[in-house]
């Protein structure tokens, strides 16, 4: 169909009406649900969470490589802190039971079931230069986007910049770190269908881009979809297990409550 006049281009457009693709929001969400998306591979996405929401994310066919960054949507100046999630809780490796802190104490997220296992704390996201040196091409517009651009374009939908880009977490793609303290990069392709589910503990905002990640070894661009689900839940209660597992996770729980008590 020709597009080359105004007329022409508003059929071409209606004549699309109700097409359906594989990686797009489903608007309105499914009943029940806040939010249902499946991210494309080199795709990206952002969401509003109320505190208490469940966000799944699914690894539909194994090469997913989720990276993530979350705010506080009221104050996104307050967002996630890498450094902080893993010496707070002296642990390198994030699962089930694990929490996801701000930079000021708080918890943003909790991680309530986690059936993958492979995830990544370390290295943080692809660039353009990174993926050019792998792929040929690495920018938003060509063969092989990057993570790093993929969240300028996903936080900017909230008044966000490049300077709001900060080290984020890498899901489904793990990394060990060797007792000489090499890397070791666990990049699959895995068993389709692995998730994770976290709780989000305050009103946030999370961005996601999904991309090979940066020590991904294999040659060709490879990653595969992913889904995002999200469904309203009850505020994490005092005799939460997860919340009193530690003495520093309980803190970093009561300094949200104190947040919340305005």
């Amino acid at each position: 169909m020709s597009t080359a006049d105004p007329y022409s281009a508003q059929a071409h457009a209606r004549a699309m009406a109700g097409t359906k693709v594989e990686a797009m929001p489903v608007v309105p969400a499914s009943a029940g649900l806040v939010w249902e998306e499946t991210i494309a591979a080199g795709g990206y996405a952002s969401k509003p969470l109320a505190r208490g929401a469940r966000l799944k994310l699914e690894d539909l066919k194994g090469d997913g490589c989720v990276s993530m960054l979350v705010f506080n949507a009221e104050r996104p100046v307050e967002r996630l802190n890498v450094a902080d999630t893993l010496k707070v809780q002296w642990n390198g490796y994030l699962g089930a039971g694990k929490l996801v802190l701000s930079d000021m104490g708080r918890v943003l997220l909790s991680i309530v079931e986690d059936s993958a296992g492979t995830h990544d704390a370390f290295c943080g996201a692809s660039n353009a230069a990174s993926n050019a040196r792998k792929y040929g091409d690495g920018d938003n517009w060509g063969s092989h986007p990057n993570a790093r651009d993929r969240f300028l374009i996903a936080a900017g939908k909230y008044g966000l910049s490049a300077k709001d880009v900060h080290p984020c977490i890498n899901w489904f793609k793990g990394v060990k770190i060797a007792p000489d303290g090499a890397t070791i990069p666990e990049a699959g392709p895995f068993p389709p269908g692995r998730s994770i589910t976290f709780r989000a503990e305050m009103d946030i905002i999370v961005v996601l881009a999904n991309c090979p990640h940066v020590l991904d070894p294999r040659p060709d661009y490879a990653v595969t979809p992913v889904r995002a689900t999200a469904w309203r839940g009850e505020i994490t209660p005092a005799d939460d297990p997860i919340r009193n597992a530690t003495p520093e996770g309980l803190r970093a729980f009561l300094n949200v409550e104190d947040y919340y008590a305005r």
